[in-house]
């Protein structure tokens, strides 16, 4: 063993796992007094401790021996856990998840921000822990991920391919999956339902490095209303192998409301730039919120948990603190939801996004739900949001943001400055980014409240609502 890959892996024993950090890690100290991040472990775990990355500032390392378990965990309840990256948190009880997800959005207003808080919110959880995702998408492989057991093991292994997710950091290494707890049935009867009679009547798995093969990913969207679209993505036409499949399954579902499919022959398996043809039903599903409804086709972005999306929206608009005379801004308004959920108590509502799909779907939402004070335009939001467009369309009384997790381009921060609304409310699902945005405004603009909500149980994800007053 060479001296540097000594030095690279060392083991600790019996450190005790004291805090959750970023990205669903969690964090002990080395007897040296630098942190070590792991993935599998919880708080108030004793460990040892096998390193495998050494920084400056920190190790990585795994916990390889447990002498100790934390009374914060909880029993896992997927079979895929540990294997699967989706519920990185499954093991930890769902209280203490919500502690450490508020502790990670006050200590980044406060350290990154640095950031004079009010009295913080206490973070709002979610009534579901599972089964709570109203979208799943699921790649076909030929050749799925095999556990270490499986690999030990003299068993047959028998046919290699799987229908499920990706595993973390392996682009092209599916794992198959039985059974998933995010989304309400029938969503794990149409995968294994599929799969079955995708193998028995030899419709070919996709393999991603050889690029052959003719089932590539399959999405499930579910909605409070009932309606479920299904929609196949195929590597190459074949008419009769995709009637087969899809016929069978409009007769085994007869409650999907839109099935669709996609050919896809490049690369990689986006379907922005591709045709998603209706084959029965409608091309889309609708939601349904607060008497509003939503359109909803494939492309569409929606909030993937729709009961948080609806408390979230809540206390957006009870932070905006409208009275019907205002005009609202409404940035990175994607498909124009919030900016339609807050105009029953605006004057007006002017939104901006960037995708024009997503702004197509706004104007056609807000036209269903005979919105009329509304208006809704496209571009990149540090080019379009400018004096022009000020002078044209009038001073916000209230900016609603919400930025991507890389947040508000410094260009659009300032803009809000010049502009100085009396209220500003900025939603985030990235605190980190929302930090850094805040404290560029720190100076005209004061913290009067923050809510967390928790839009992802069994992750490390969550969402942050903050109200800014001029000062």
């Amino acid at each position: 063993m060479s001296r540097r890959s000594k030095q690279r892996k060392q083991v600790f024993e019996h450190i005790e796992v004291i805090d959750a950090g970023a990205k669903g890690k969690t964090v002990a100290k080395a007897p040296d007094g630098k942190v070590v991040f792991l993935p599998n472990a919880v708080p108030g775990d004793v460990v040892d401790v096998q390193t495998f990355k050494k920084r400056k500032a920190y190790y990585e390392g795994k916990a390889i021996v447990f002498h100790k378990l934390s009374d914060k965990r909880t029993e896992p309840a997927c079979e895929h856990f540990g294997t699967c990256g989706g519920c990185k948190w499954q093991d930890m009880g769902y209280g203490h998840q919500l502690f450490y997800k508020q502790k990670e959005v006050t200590n980044n207003l406060t350290r990154i921000g640095h950031i004079e808080l009010p009295e913080v919110t206490p973070i709002l959880g979610s009534d579901e822990q599972y089964f709570y995702r109203n979208k799943m998408e699921f790649s076909f492989s030929d050749s799925r991920w095999l556990t270490l057991e499986e690999i030990k093991s003299d068993k047959d292994l028998g046919d290699k391919n799987a229908l499920g997710f990706h595993i973390p950091g392996m682009w092209d290494k599916i794992l198959d999956i039985e059974k998933c707890h995010l989304q309400a049935d029938p969503s794990n009867a149409i995968r294994n339902t599929v799969k079955s009679f995708a193998i028995e009547n030899g419709l070919e798995f996709f393999n991603t490095r050889n690029q052959t093969g003719l089932l590539r990913t399959m999405m499930i969207r579910t909605s409070s209303t009932g309606d479920i679209m299904v929609m196949i993505q195929f590597f190459k036409e074949d008419k009769v192998k995709r009637e087969l499949l899809l016929d069978y399954i409009a007769e085994k579902f007869p409650q999907i409301t839109s099935l669709q499919y996609v050919i896809n022959e490049k690369a990689n398996d986006t379907i922005y730039d591709q045709e998603v043809v209706c084959y029965k039903g409608a091309d889309h599903i609708f939601e349904e919120m607060e008497g509003l409804r939503f359109k909803i086709n494939a492309k569409s972005f929606y909030q993937t948990n729709s009961n948080q999306a609806f408390e979230l929206y809540k206390i957006t608009r009870d932070f905006a603190g409208l009275t019907g005379d205002e005009l609202v801004y409404d940035l990175y308004t994607g498909t124009g939801t919030i900016a339609q959920f807050v105009s029953k108590q605006a004057k007006k509502v002017v939104g901006v996004e960037s995708v024009p799909d997503a702004i197509t779907a706004a104007k056609e939402n807000a036209q269903l739900n005979n919105i009329n004070n509304v208006e809704f335009f496209v571009g990149d939001m540090k080019q379009v949001f400018n004096n022009e467009f000020i002078e044209t369309h009038g001073q916000p009384d209230v900016i609603i943001t919400d930025p991507p997790r890389d947040g508000m381009h410094k260009d659009v921060v300032q803009q809000i400055l010049n502009i100085a609304p009396k209220r500003v409310v900025y939603v985030s699902c990235n605190s980190a980014t929302q930090a850094r945005d805040l404290a560029l405004m720190d100076a005209t603009y004061k913290v009067i409240k923050t809510q967390a909500v928790d839009m992802f149980p069994q992750t490390f994800h969550v969402e942050n609502v903050v109200l800014l007053e001029k000062r």
